[in-house]
């Protein structure tokens, strides 16, 4: 069983090019805290963060040319758990579980909320915003990603994958761009879960080199969408739709802002083949 365990944890390291391995103090309790901060750390082929419940302490392995130990470490505090790099934001501490709530015992250099609230009170006279503006920004943090979704649906609507590809990179960098310390707490529960699914779908629509790939990844994007879009503040309903026939029968779902059916499996061969599953407020 411990080769095996060793194997597995070779395959997985194996996985990651140009790799750098630090071991980083990361403050939690339980065995739910380890699901976390290894979730919110780990992204496929890039990073790898192993946690220790009784040492409190991370193994991380990442790709140098893609990314860094900061950005590996702003994530996990920004899921709620305290490093040597970052504090976590206090509202989301405050949220977690009471078997999760650890001692706050570190002091690194940055906090991220006082950080972040401080650049928005700079910034906020040259635009006339006020607090309620500000309240309200937290509720659209995840509009832009829901936006460059629908644009990217109607691109294959109308089976153009140029304009796919265009809207899946708009789409990835709204998704990087989402201030996890902004999102609500069930919003927060269900983007931890989803982010990493959704940014490597959209990296593999984007690089896709036909119609039927950008379809393909658009399919597992849509689910993941729709586990976010039961949990967000929506402006207006949206559609949950389903065609039987794509990917041999298996059928494909997708959202839309429409009622009516426009097929993006198909296109204009089978503009209407599919089926309302869901509307949701």
């Amino acid at each position: 069983m411990l080769l095996s365990a060793l194997l597995v944890s070779l395959s997985g390291m194996a996985q990651i090019s140009n790799s750098k391995t630090v071991t980083i103090k990361v403050n939690g309790n339980c065995a739910m805290c380890q699901s976390t901060i290894e979730k919110s750390g780990n992204h496929k082929n890039t990073a790898k963060v192993s946690w220790d419940k009784t040492t409190k302490m991370a193994t991380i392995t990442y790709d140098s040319n893609k990314t860094n130990t900061n950005d590996i470490l702003k994530r996990i505090a920004l899921a709620g758990y305290d490093n040597e790099q970052f504090l976590a934001p206090d509202a989301v501490y405050a949220k977690l579980p009471e078997c999760c709530r650890y001692e706050r015992d570190l002091n690194p250099v940055s906090k991220l909320p006082q950080k972040t609230m401080e650049g928005k009170r700079e910034h906020a006279p040259h635009h006339g915003t006020s607090a309620a503006h500000d309240a309200g920004k937290e509720t659209n943090q995840l509009k832009a990603v829901f936006d460059h979704y629908f644009s990217l649906k109607d691109a294959l609507v109308n089976t153009d994958s140029k304009a796919a590809a265009a809207h899946a990179n708009a789409l990835l960098k709204s998704l990087k761009d989402v201030d996890m310390a902004q999102l609500p707490a069930e919003e927060h529960r269900v983007w931890m879960q989803v982010m990493k699914d959704l940014i490597s779908e959209a990296e593999k629509l984007a690089a896709a080199k036909d119609i039927a790939g950008q379809r393909a990844s658009f399919a597992l994007l849509s689910n993941n969408m729709y586990t976010l879009s039961k949990v967000s503040r929506l402006s207006a309903p949206i559609y949950y739709q389903h065609c039987p026939m794509y990917a041999q029968g298996k059928g494909g779902q997708w959202l839309s802002r429409e009622n009516t059916v426009k097929n993006p499996y198909y296109g204009a061969r089978m503009l209407t083949c599919g089926k309302m599953v869901e509307t949701i407020q």
